[in-house]
């Protein structure tokens, strides 16, 4: 959306480039990466993301100064993942937006948010990628709040070792070789020496939790936690410990979160980059242009169960019962704002937060980009398109 930068990217790719660009990252993870890199970055003026940035500590802010959500988000966590010693904010905040045309400029509308971390590390290996394979300017930026790399990877460390030993911090998953994210697994641990385990190999002897190191029974004292209920509950995993034991080892972040900051949260905002939103069980009467909406599960990831303009028989044969589990939110219309030689494409910004206890606001360090011309911005709605995928964002 820089225009200049945008018109010299497009004049100067070539497939080329791409193919290298793809090379290149695959070789600096040491493995193919799953997922579907766009052929470009997003050049983004400052003061849009900075927008996006306040309006998201804005909306956290609306969350936890509000007693009754915080009473109604409490009952939200299921019993049996209810975990003790629950943090008093979240550690990881992620606020997506995506871009639309309003009152004659552009704009941030909330598509969603969640306490949960997301490809912190792989994103500035991304970013790196990109910035090589097409000679980008080199005073262009990527990270958030003038962080340069080395602080961006201290304050990140801070947040996931909290000054515990590598060997007794892990990066809990389900399978994390087969995870599409295992690209962030390794760069995680490249970086910061701790392992991804398989949350079906953890030892529990008392209320402690072990794992095995290289041959060696290995205590952990510490999980940032990259498992989601929705994929334990779909995959039935069995698990060598219950979420509500109250276990010797700290989270990164706590898991109660995942239920409270998500889309829980979005009808209770208050907040002009929110779309309107309702809890599908409160809505008395369908909409008579159920076009313009969206249907959205509580607890998914990767827009599993999302329905982008559901029709009226796809809304009533959800039984009321089951209602309570969705939200019914107005339809956001990105604004096809990335000029490409396949035509204008969308774009969704995920602006990424790390909380420390220490700080008084979460602190927006990062950003991942998702570019798209289907119905939805995930790389698995984009299928057999080109100039979508996960990209990265850059500004000056």
């Amino acid at each position: 959306m820089i225009t200049a930068l945008r018109e010299d990217f497009n004049r100067r790719w070539t497939p080329e480039k791409y193919q290298q660009f793809l090379h290149s990252i695959d070789s600096a993870i040491g493995r193919h990466v799953e997922f579907r890199h766009s052929e470009t970055p997003c050049f983004f003026p400052r003061e849009l993301l900075q927008e996006m940035s306040r309006a998201g500590r804005e909306l956290v802010g609306q969350l936890l100064n509000n007693k009754l959500y915080m009473e109604a988000s409490d009952r939200e966590i299921p019993p049996q993942y209810r975990v003790p010693n629950e943090a008093s904010a979240p550690l990881f905040i992620q606020a997506d937006f995506g871009i639309v045309h309003e009152n004659g400029r552009l704009a941030p509308k909330l598509v969603e948010i969640q306490g949960f971390p997301s490809l912190y590390a792989h994103q500035t290996e991304m970013a790196r990628q990109y910035m090589r394979a097409y000679d980008l300017d080199p005073n262009l930026k990527h990270l958030l709040s003038e962080l340069d790399l080395g602080q961006y990877h201290s304050l990140l460390g801070e947040a996931i070792l909290n000054g515990h030993s590598p060997e007794n911090v892990i990066l809990m998953e389900i399978d994390p070789d087969q995870q599409k994210t295992v690209c962030d697994f390794i760069c995680t641990e490249r970086i910061y020496k701790i392992r991804a385990v398989c949350i079906t190999k953890i030892k529990k002897r008392g209320n402690k939790l072990y794992y095995d190191r290289d041959g060696v029974e290995t205590p952990i004292h510490r999980i940032y936690n990259r498992a989601i209920f929705d994929e334990l509950e779909r995959k039935k995993v069995e698990i060598p410990f219950h979420w509500t034991d109250d276990l010797q080892v700290e989270w990164a972040g706590h898991p109660n979160w995942f239920f409270r900051l998500s889309k829980f949260s979005i009808p209770w905002f208050n907040h002009p980059t929110v779309p309107k939103s309702h809890f599908f069980h409160e809505v008395t009467d369908l909409p008579s242009d159920p076009e313009n909406y969206v249907l959205k599960p509580l607890y998914s990831f990767a827009g599993i169960g999302v329905i982008v303009g559901p029709t009226t028989e796809q809304l009533e044969a959800i039984p009321f019962r089951d209602r309570r589990h969705y939200i019914l939110q107005e339809r956001v219309r990105f604004a096809p704002t990335i000029n490409t030689p396949h035509g204008p494409t969308m774009a969704e910004v995920r602006i990424m937060y790390i909380w420390l206890p220490s700080t008084q606001l979460p602190m927006a360090a990062n950003m991942i980009v998702r570019m798209g011309r289907g119905k939805q911005m995930g790389v698995d709605h984009n299928k057999n398109l080109e100039w979508v995928g996960a990209s990265a964002g850059f500004y000056l």
